[in-house]
Parts: C-alpha cells; structure tokens; sequence
C-alpha cells in the first residue's frame, strides 16, 4: 500500500486531488499513543501531592480517571459515527451541536487543539529541567526579555521543539517506530515506580496526608480536577485517527476502552507508590524533578540512564500531541472552522502548514509561561470546554438524529450518563477556571491567555464563513453568486 491516499476533495481550492490522510494504523498502534498519558502524569503528579497531601492527590486522580473512563466508552461510539474524521471530540461537539449553535465548531476545535498542540511546551520544559537536573546542575542562569524568558531548561526545550518539528514533516508513519521505541522506553521507568517501592521495605502510608478540609476543600478539589483533567481525559487522543486505523470502527473502539483501562491502573497506583516511598514533603519541595532522586535512591548507579528512559517517554508525549494537533487543526481547515489555508496536506499527506504554527505557538508558549502547570492550566479551559459540548453532542444526537448509523450502539443508559458528566465537568470548569491561584500555578495571565485563544478561534471562523467561504459560491449564467 502507498504511504498516500488521495481525495477528490479541493479544499485548497486549486482544482487539484486532495491528499488524503494514510490508512496505516490498527488498534495497538493507537494504544501506544494512548501511553503518553501515563507519561503525562509527569507534569501534575508532584504538584499535586504537595498541593493535596498523598491521600488527596491519590483520591482525585481515581476520580478524574473514572470520570475520564465513562467519558471515552461514550466516545467509542462517536468515533465509529464519524469514521472519516480527524478532528477527534471537537468534530463529535460540531455535529451534536451544528444545528443549535454553529458557534461550537470553532470553539470546539481550538479548544481541544491548543492544549494538545502545547502539550510540547509542556514536556519540553520538563526535559530541559531533568537534564539540568541530572547533568548540568549548576546552569542557574536565566535572561529576562520584558514578559519572555530565557534559561538553561528552556533552551534545552527549545532545541527539543525543533527536532521533533523537523521529525514530523516526515510523517506519522515513519514515526511510528519512534513512538513504540519510546513508548517501549517508558515502561521501564514505569514498572520501576510501580513494583520496586513496594518491595523496597522502605515503603509505608504512615505519613501520608489528606489536606482538604469543608468547604475550602471542596473547592480546592474542583480547581485541581481541573488541573487533572487534560492528563486523565487525553486517552481519546486514540480517536483523533480513526481515519487512519485500518478497520476505522474495530479498531479506534479498541484503542480507545484499552488505553483508558490501563491508564486507570496507572494513575491510581504510582501516586499511592511514590508518596509511600519518597514522602509528600519531599516531593511537594521539587514536584517536577524529584523524579530524578527517586531515580538514584532506588536504582542506584543507573539512575542516569532512567532519567534517559524517562525523558524518551516524554518524547512520546510530545510526538502524539504534535500529531494529534496538527491533524486536529487541518480538520479545522478542511471542515471550514478557521481559514482554509489550514486544510491541507503537503505531496507527502503531512499537515505542514499545521505544523508550522504548532511550533510558532509552542516556542511562544515556552518563553512567556515558562512553567509546566501554568500553560497545563492555560490549555485546559478550552479542553474541558471542548469534553462538555462533546459528551452533550453525544446526547443531542441520539434526540437529532437517530437514524444516523452507529456501528457501535451503547445502552440508552448512556444517555443520561451523558449529561451528567456534562453537568459534572461544568462545575469543574466554572470553578476551576477562576480558581488558578489555589494551585499556586496560574493566574489572570493564564485565564486571558485561554480566552484571547477561544476569542481569536470565533473570528477566523467569521472570517472563513463570511469572507472565504461567500468569495468562493458558484456564479449563475447573469454573474450572479448562488446562495449555497
């Protein structure tokens, strides 16, 4: 089989075939991208045990994991609906709720692409804070630009960034063996914090702490399942390339309920096993690196190279988030949510004008918010967002249209299951998204940022709508346009 297909559709408008995306994957390729999430526990894990205690941290991660649970059940029959599509959750939102409020399209889809598109801004700070770490402790420096900055473990992020762009422009399928390499790569790390605390006899849940307390608590907690949210619901990253899987229904549903499942294991049990090993204090003093002396105290001499392992694992990461946001952002382009110049593909089939922007913002994101949790935070108002519109989308379409062929059919239970998650996920937003300060990361910076991106998403898709779309409507023999 080629590496690419092709489509007769010219979104370009240049009257030439359309690439198409390659129809490459099964089910175990999409789980692997699915272990990003187990790595992306990195990036909160620390925090939050120091924010909540040990006991508050293990507790909430269960929850945001259970709730992420029935979330990508309900999705696996969203994605056998809509088979073709590669915008993932943000096309299910724009089809459950395109009748009602056109709007969502827009709000949806850059919602649920800028949170995985700076997935890299992320997790290369976090790799250039892990070398400092391990190798290079002594690189303090820093060099202010008025609101960017400049330091050891950005610049090391940086040049991470561009490799992994570069990368990129070659072609998922090419990457694929990076991403089992890496994938592979984490499990060492991983089995390393599961197993060995627990045989270590150093283990113990003595000191362990709840810190949530009445009301305060209540709140506190809302405002970190809100931090938690994009770590725990980025399972569905599976379902963004169902056009890609080659049994689309078999093996998206697959990829989907296994990475959810393993996940679940994952996030309930390596809080409960570091905690238990390390302390809450200990991590809650250096929540980003103290996965390097953990490292060193249960390993010993190796403790370099599982630094290595995991920082492969956060390459993991970063790869999907990159593939995962470009191809959300040409869907974009194609569907006409933001302007047509975003949906399309190069002679290769890669999205690389997509790719462009994702790293113009990631570089952006990196130099201003600087910090792993502050840009997680920033991101996650438009991604919990987007989870709401496409849970009730689910909702909404077995009302709309209940003739639509759904391969796979869940119970009518489901429905109501439906909007109370959506309910649920409401309140988290509502109160999570004007409660940055509780975690300590974030604040009015990060809430403007997170709303100039969803102001500046509704003005493209006017400008598309308005401008592009109305300059391209066929004319009749008089010269006149045809309303479409």
């Amino acid at each position: 089989m080629s590496h690419l297909a092709t489509s007769s559709e010219d979104t370009a408008g240049t009257g030439r075939e359309q690439p198409a995306l390659a129809k490459r994957m099964r089910w175990y390729d999409g789980f692997a991208m699915s272990l990003t999430m187990p790595a992306a526990l990195v990036a909160s894990l620390g925090a939050s045990i120091g924010g909540l205690g040990a006991w508050g941290a293990i507790v909430l991660w269960a929850v945001s994991m259970v709730l992420a649970t029935a979330t990508n059940w309900i999705y696996t029959e969203l994605a056998a609906m809509f088979p073709e599509s590669s915008g993932g959750i943000a096309h299910y939102a724009t089809e459950g709720w395109k009748s009602r409020a056109p709007v969502v399209g827009p709000l949806a889809s850059v919602g649920y692409w800028f949170p995985w598109t700076t997935s890299l801004a992320i997790y290369a700070g976090i790799i250039g804070s892990f070398v400092q770490a391990q190798w290079f402790p002594d690189q303090t420096w820093t060099v202010e630009f008025g609101p960017a900055q400049l330091s050891f473990p950005i610049v090391v992020g940086l040049a991470v960034i561009v490799l992994l762009f570069c990368a990129a422009m070659i072609g998922l399928h090419v990457a694929m063996w990076v991403i089992y390499l890496t994938g592979g790569m984490l499990m060492v790390p991983l089995v390393v914090f599961l197993v060995v605390p627990f045989f270590s006899g150093e283990w113990s849940t003595a000191g362990l702490h709840w810190d949530l307390h009445g009301l305060s608590g209540v709140r506190e907690a809302l405002v970190w399942l809100y931090v938690m949210a994009w770590t725990s619901f980025g399972v569905e990253v599976c379902a963004t390339f169902a056009p890609e899987y080659k049994d689309t229904v078999r093996d998206t549903s697959r990829a989907l309920r296994a990475g959810v499942l393993f996940s679940l294991g994952v996030f309930i049990l390596l809080p409960l096993a570091l905690s238990g090993y390390l302390g809450e204090h200990r991590i809650g003093e250096e929540p980003t690196t103290f996965y390097v002396g953990a490292f060193r105290q249960l390993v010993g001499g190796a403790g370099g190279l599982m630094t290595v392992f995991l920082i492969a694992s956060l390459l993991l990461i970063m790869i999907t988030g990159l593939a995962d946001g470009s191809r959300v952002l040409f869907n974009m382009g194609k569907e006409g949510t933001t302007i047509r110049q975003m949906g399309v593909l190069d002679r290769r089939g890669v999205p690389a004008r997509a790719l462009v922007v994702a790293l113009v913002i990631n570089v952006l994101v990196l130099v201003v918010l600087k910090t792993p949790l502050a840009i997680l935070v920033t991101g996650n108002l438009g991604y919990i967002l987007t989870h709401i519109l496409a849970i009730s989308g689910f909702a909404l379409l077995r009302r709309d249209r209940p003739d639509l062929p759904r391969p796979i059919r869940l119970h009518q239970l489901f429905v109501p299951l439906a909007w109370l998650l959506a309910a649920s996920m409401s309140v988290v937003l509502v109160v999570g998204a004007t409660g940055f300060s509780v975690t300590g990361y974030g604040g009015y910076k990060e809430l403007g940022v997170a709303l100039a991106v969803l102001t500046t998403a509704v003005l493209l898709w006017m400008y598309r709508t308005k401008v592009q779309d109305r300059r391209r409507q066929p004319e009749r023999r008089d010269g006149r346009a045809v309303r479409q």
